[in-house]
């Protein structure tokens, strides 16, 4: 079965349930909402929103919730977008990009943050945010938070922030491989789990062995996720290309 269909997703989701995980939002994490052995799904809307709404059909479909990361540029962030997802009973939340867009001006960038912030809530009472990685920009966007705090906005989490990941094993699909770490800019986490993931079947294997933690977060990025075959093979070949140029960048930050 190709990978990074929605089918296999669909796959990956019921085993997560078959194992008795559930299936919390990160706001739920956060607010100290959990059970014993869960997983926080997390979607983070890069562009394509249409496949973003299909993936949170095929969640609701389970009866499972997510949370969906949008950012407040054309082609990820739409009113309708956020009403039908958020409906289902999945989660919306700030995939803000703030820092790297005022090119690094605190002042411009925390103006520009809490603008995008209630935008979305005139739709949404987002809670949570979780940083764009901007891959081609040598700034990160959390250097925000050197200076703010966003719990100052009513903010209760950010991933990279506020879960520690030596207790909550952290997947993600990151270059359209679970092992990118070789052409992955700043979506990494400091962890002491140290798994050999190649494939989404792999993660199924591994949940079928036993061979996860009970506390998982898997960061999922919604347009590399395609059962039709012509975007399937077109997102293939654009992230391969765009891996070979990250595996430069990071060569050369080091």
């Amino acid at each position: 079965m190709k990978d990074f269909t929605l089918q296999i997703f669909e796959q990956l989701c019921k085993e997560f349930l078959n194992r008795g995980y559930t299936f919390i939002t990160f706001s739920e994490y956060c607010l100290n909402d959990r059970p014993p052995k869960f997983v926080i799904m997390r979607h983070d809307v890069d562009k394509t929103p249409e496949n973003a709404l299909k993936i949170a059909y095929h969640e609701a479909n389970l009866k499972i919730k997510a949370s969906f990361y949008l950012r407040v540029v054309r082609g990820s962030c739409d009113e309708s977008l956020c009403r039908k997802i958020s409906a289902m009973g999945h989660e919306i939340g700030y995939h803000y990009e703030d820092f790297v867009r005022a090119h690094a001006d605190f002042e411009k960038a925390i103006a520009s943050f809490e603008t995008n912030l209630n935008t979305l809530r005139r739709v949404y009472p987002v809670k949570t945010i979780c940083m764009h990685g901007s891959p081609l920009s040598k700034w990160d966007n959390r250097l925000l938070w050197q200076k703010y705090n966003y719990r100052d906005f009513g903010i209760v989490g950010e991933p990279y922030c506020d879960i520690d990941f030596n207790e909550v094993l952290y997947l993600t699909d990151t270059g359209r491989r679970w092992d990118a770490a070789d052409a992955n800019i700043r979506d990494k986490v400091k962890s002491h789990y140290h798994y050999n993931i190649k494939s989404t079947s792999g993660i199924i294997a591994s949940l079928r062995n036993n061979a996860l933690p009970a506390k998982t977060m898997v960061t999922i990025h919604p347009h590399r996720w395609n059962d039709d075959f012509l975007p399937w093979l077109q997102e293939m070949i654009w992230q391969n290309t765009k891996n070979v140029a990250k595996h430069i960048l990071v060569r050369m930050r080091r």
